[in-house]
């Protein structure tokens, strides 16, 4: 683990400003150009569970209203979140959900989670997250197809169950 913040330290002395990759041929630039940002991926994680209002977001990542206000604008502009109408003490809001661009980011987060657990350590007290597909109602331990049933795995079919938080998140699907 010191070896990894070591390398990190090294190179984040050495990174140049970040860069416009948006009309490069390379698919993974183009992705890293949208999704490089680390709060981008920890947005829609927190909007596919269903956190999608500003304060929620805010209290839930610890990010500064600026930085949020900013990063909710350009994944709006990436197609990455739309926004609904709902009503809070009678006044109209909005809410942020995902659009099927960001439910296309399951299987990534879901391989971010897989690898989390598998190598990096777990903090004193922890435990380890799990991923239960609905359907079949069994843990799996692949990102794109249930390990146990081999069916495809939908926002909407899963359940994140993270004992730290004594808490399971059910997904949501696109506009949900």
């Amino acid at each position: 683990m010191a070896f990894f913040k070591e390398v990190r330290a090294r190179t984040l002395a050495r990174m140049p400003l970040r860069s416009d990759w948006s009309t490069e041929h390379c698919p993974i630039r183009r992705s890293l150009d949208v999704l490089g940002d680390p709060w981008v991926l920890l947005i829609v994680r927190d909007v596919l569970h269903g956190s999608g209002r500003f304060e929620q977001l805010r209290d839930n990542l610890g990010i500064s209203e600026a930085v949020l206000s900013r990063r909710l604008r350009a994944m709006r502009e990436a197609g990455l979140l739309d926004t609904v109408d709902y009503v809070r003490d009678g006044r109209t809001r909005q809410r942020y959900v995902a659009t099927e661009a960001a439910a296309d980011l399951l299987p990534l987060l879901q391989q971010l989670a897989i690898w989390g657990e598998q190598h990096t350590r777990l903090p004193d007290g922890g435990a380890h997250m799990t991923l239960r597909h609905e359907p079949c109602g069994r843990e799996t331990t692949r990102a794109e197809t249930c390990s146990a049933c081999g069916e495809p795995l939908r926002p909407e079919d899963m359940t994140w169950v993270k004992p730290w938080r004594s808490a399971e998140h059910r997904l949501r699907g696109p506009g949900g």
